[in-house]
């Protein structure tokens, strides 16, 4: 099955999902790695495509779980418009059970678990979008988006159209056809990169690190915009040598300049350890400040982590204080003014 057809989605509202075929009386699905083989009547992993007498469906076609105006730096993204602000969207499931999650009331449920208020279809989410002078676009976030793939591809090349931007807050985890048809319209990707080594993603994700860093390195071929988070979670991914290990292949495979965001942990879901220490976190952002240029501190506050500074002159370029944002030293193209280095998008 081929991806939604941009032709018809202003005329019908299927619910037919992309990327699946049918084998001996169930269904195989495409849509991300688990490739998942579905009986009749069941959903795959991630608890909302399901075989509807032999047809894949998606149960979450127009149905949104959270819509929110919020600062582009919520994603996070700091090299992307940095100060503005982006409609954001989310649904229901995910194909990842993380024990920590932090939307687990959203990510962790059926359509048929959720009580959705009423269905949004493409044209509306982008009506709303526009209706806003400030709003720079769509960011398809809160649980992970690929799980409503159809609706989200619908909307954003609606928007495309409108020339507003995309913005996807993901995992990573989705097979390499689909990632193609998302590339063509989504503008700029945050990727959770939750650890470096398979057996933590097994563990503590149910998914496989792999295809996760192919789809960061296709997303980086792209030419979108990409930046990076990685929640630090002690005992469990915190290792300075996986870290560092981490940190060489981000700067080798994705280039130095790649927008790295360090978040602390804090208790949630199924997993009730202390919060990540500062001295911890400290210690990781450091080991990625020797190899990448731009790293950041995530659901703390700590001076040096928060303003960006020039690669080339490391003259402070953008400050921040939370949420509030001042461009001091960039241009209008995004380059720094003291010596003409392009450091964001704006």
């Amino acid at each position: 099955m081929s991806a939604v057809d941009s032709v018809n989605i202003e005329k019908t509202l299927t619910l037919e999902a992309s990327y699946y075929e049918r084998l001996n009386g169930t269904i195989k699905c495409f849509l991300c790695p688990h490739n998942c083989r579905i009986a009749d009547g069941k959903t795959g992993i991630c608890k909302v495509r399901k075989n509807q007498d032999g047809k894949l469906v998606t149960e979450t076609w127009g149905r949104i779980s959270a819509l929110h105006k919020d600062p582009i730096e919520k994603k996070p993204l700091y090299h992307f418009f940095p100060g503005s602000s982006i409609l954001s969207i989310g649904s229901v499931g995910c194909n990842m059970k993380c024990r920590c999650c932090q939307n687990w009331q959203i990510s962790q449920v059926s359509a048929s678990e959720f009580d959705f208020s009423r269905e949004f279809p493409p044209d509306e989410i982008v009506r709303l979008a526009i209706s806003d002078k400030d709003n720079i676009g769509v960011a398809y976030t809160y649980n992970e988006p690929g799980m409503w793939f159809e609706y989200m591809l619908a909307i954003a090349r609606l928007i495309r159209m409108k020339g507003l931007q995309n913005v996807m807050v993901s995992n990573g985890y989705i097979n390499e056809r689909p990632l193609d048809d998302l590339l063509t319209c989504i503008d700029a990707f945050n990727i959770d990169l939750k650890g470096f080594t398979e057996e933590f993603y097994k563990n503590f994700t149910g998914a496989t690190l792999s295809p996760v860093l192919r789809s960061l390195k296709k997303i980086r071929q792209s030419g979108c915009h990409l930046e990076i988070t990685c929640l630090v979670i002690p005992d469990q991914n915190d290792d300075p040598v996986d870290f560092d290990r981490m940190i060489s292949w981000i700067a080798d495979e994705l280039g130095k300049n790649t927008v790295f965001h360090l978040s602390r942990y804090h208790p949630a879901y199924k997993f009730g350890l202390e919060p990540t220490s500062v001295a911890d976190l400290e210690k990781l952002l450091a080991i990625a400040q020797k190899k990448i240029f731009h790293v950041y501190a995530g659901n703390i506050q700590l001076k040096d982590y928060q303003d960006t500074r020039c690669p080339n002159c490391n003259n402070i370029v953008v400050i921040r204080a939370g949420y509030y944002t001042s461009k001091i030293a960039v241009t209008e193209n995004g380059s720094c003014k003291h010596c003409g280095t392009r450091v964001i998008i704006c």
